[in-house]
């Protein structure tokens, strides 16, 4: 699942929307080369305004973006179980940092 060229599965209901091909990591964080698929282009707009709140450090509108994401998205592993939990960027530059869990985050 960590492994380089391991698929990660990006799914709206049961669309899948994106494959991200692992291309390394720095734990906690993988990295990863997005290929978008059909269904995409409606969540590219808050992928950019998350990336875009980081940059700015406005961490209030970052998290109203993981939100917006956390509710409509579902990942999977690379052999097709659900990720309970993720935090995903998809870059501009068609690249993708996540971090995940088995469990969900803690909400403190």
């Amino acid at each position: 699942m960590l492994t380089t060229g391991a698929v990660w599965r990006l799914y709206h209901g049961d669309q899948e929307i994106a494959r991200l091909t692992v291309t390394g990591g720095d734990f906690p964080w993988m990295h990863a080369d997005v290929e978008t698929r059909p269904g995409f282009e409606e969540f590219r707009s808050v992928f950019a305004e998350q990336e875009q709140a980081v940059d700015d450090e406005d961490w209030e509108r970052a998290d109203a973006c993981y939100e917006r994401i956390r509710k409509s998205l579902t990942m999977t592993f690379p052999d097709g179980e659900p990720v309970a939990e993720f935090l995903l960027h998809i870059h501009a530059d068609g690249t993708a940092g996540w971090r995940w869990s088995d469990e969900p985050f803690d909400e403190d």
